[in-house]
């Protein structure tokens, strides 16, 4: 009799961030599990089966605010400028910074991009897929877009010029060319939109939401509308094979009183691609296939398909002065998350000069290197109850059948020789194989567990170490 219990047992967690009508607080998104509809295309049924098994996500934020390194997008909404101005240290004066802001496309020049460096950085470092910021809530598109003139190939800036200005195609066409999947991330709400925000929020006092009411002008909403489709759409249909459209922005949904029929965007896009997901982050309904916690990770697991986005410093975008966490934290960070059944998007922001930061790409290689011994208890895996007791985690190889105890270790923890696994009276257990060296380890079962044996030169790993039971 095999340890593995019935699946069925998950809990669904029904978690979410509460102080916003629309889910959103202090630009975190909330997340909503009870309202989730499983999709009906068997081609999306299938494609969630292959993002299940994904696991880890580089997910990148890159954009004009890149420039000063300061907060995404949201300094200009009047309504957030209490959390999101800090570092607007040189002007009071809200329009002037609006102006200033939008003028940043004059100064984006990342005339070191490289995004081949970025593709087979991920790739070494155990990456399986990008989520790319195409366009965030400020309306700077990263690529070509035929509706926007607000865009990295107008000619204002300063980067139109190079070879490398459509930085969305190269960015996905080298990700692929590393076998990585590909996640579209999309901005609805557009701020440098007219039909938007008019005047760009310059002249009056903006929030999250549109400048003015959508029932009494339907006529301008149905215009911000068709050009949402229209950039969605095009991105499905021009930029090669899209695996995830990620949509941002929750304020924009029907339920919060700005519906734009994501329904019939989502079929014209999957026209393109009959297996694209949609992640319409807080919106609930068929449209959000994925749902995405933003910087927590689910008390408990949760019985539908999601990914945590988490930042590897404090920030989204680049900051100059930002704090990375430490490669202990993001490794047990991806076991939390896979053991509750989710994927972890690992957000770094580029540098305004194209490159990744240095100290990110240190963790990346950090956690690369753990997860060449350790990958088969965390790539295409599935809970395995109880999933998380204690420091230790659990989860079952669908492919290979493999369950996996994972020990994480805190500081100076990982020289105890004497371990135990809690699963008590569990008898089912035949052998202990240590993954990373093959080594298998001797233990007896009782009242309290599987308690271990380590031998004295035992290859501890610093930061976790996996024990796969064998019935």
């Amino acid at each position: 009799m095999k340890m593995v219990l019935v699946v069925s047992a998950l809990m669904i967690a029904a978690s979410s961030v509460s102080g916003a009508s629309d889910g959103i607080k202090n630009g975190v998104h909330g997340y909503t599990p009870k309202r989730y509809v499983a999709p009906k295309e068997a081609a999306v049924i299938e494609r969630l089966e292959w993002f299940k098994d994904q696991k880890l996500a580089l997910m990148m934020h890159f954009g004009i605010y890149s420039t000063l390194g300061l907060k995404e997008s949201w300094p200009l909404s009047d309504a957030d400028s209490k959390w999101s101005r800090s570092e607007v240290d040189w002007t009071k004066d809200s329009d002037e910074f609006k102006r200033q802001y939008m003028n940043l496309i004059k100064a984006f020049n990342p005339v070191r991009f490289d995004p081949v460096k970025w593709a087979k950085a991920a790739k070494e470092d155990g990456f399986r897929y990008v989520i790319f910021t195409t366009k965030h809530h400020d309306g700077f598109c990263l690529y070509d877009s035929k509706y926007s003139t607000f865009k990295v190939t107008a000619p204002e800036c300063p980067f139109s010029s190079d070879k490398r200005a459509d930085i969305v195609k190269g960015v996905f066409d080298a990700f692929r060319a590393e076998g990585l999947g590909i996640a579209a991330y999309f901005s609805k709400p557009d701020w440098h939109n007219e039909d938007y925000w008019e005047n760009f929020g310059v002249g009056r006092t903006v929030d999250r939401r549109p400048t003015y009411d959508v029932r009494k002008n339907p006529q301008k909403w149905a215009r911000f509308r068709e050009y949402t489709k229209n950039q969605i759409v095009e991105l499905v249909r021009d930029y090669g094979k899209i695996d995830v459209i990620w949509l941002d922005g929750g304020q924009v949904k029907r339920s919060a009183g700005l519906d734009i029929d994501i329904e019939d965007i989502i079929a014209e896009a999957r026209k393109y691609n009959p297996a694209l997901i949609s992640a319409d982050r807080t919106a609930g309904g068929a449209c959000e296939n994925v749902i995405t916690p933003e910087q927590s990770i689910p008390k408990e697991p949760i019985a539908v398909p999601w990914e945590s986005c988490i930042t590897i410093g404090r920030w989204w975008g680049y900051h100059f002065e930002d704090e990375y966490k430490p490669v202990r934290k993001i490794v047990h960070m991806l076991i939390d998350v896979v053991a509750k059944g989710g994927n972890l998007a690992l957000n770094v922001g580029p540098q305004p000069d194209g490159r990744l930061p240095h100290q990110a790409l240190k963790r990346m290689a950090a956690l690369g290197v753990w997860l060449k011994g350790n990958g088969e208890a965390i790539y295409e895996t599935r809970p395995l109850p109880p999933f998380r007791k204690g420091d230790w985690a659990f989860t079952r190889n669908r492919k290979t059948g493999a369950e996996c105890a994972i020990r994480l270790w805190k500081e100076g923890e990982n020289k105890v020789l004497r371990q135990t696994i809690p699963l008590a009276g569990n008898t089912a257990v035949r052998s202990v194989k240590h993954l990373a060296s093959g080594m298998s380890v001797p233990f007896t079962a009782s009242a309290e567990g599987i308690t271990l044996a380590l031998p004295e030169k035992f290859p501890f790993d610093e930061n976790a170490d996996v024990f796969v039971l064998q019935p």
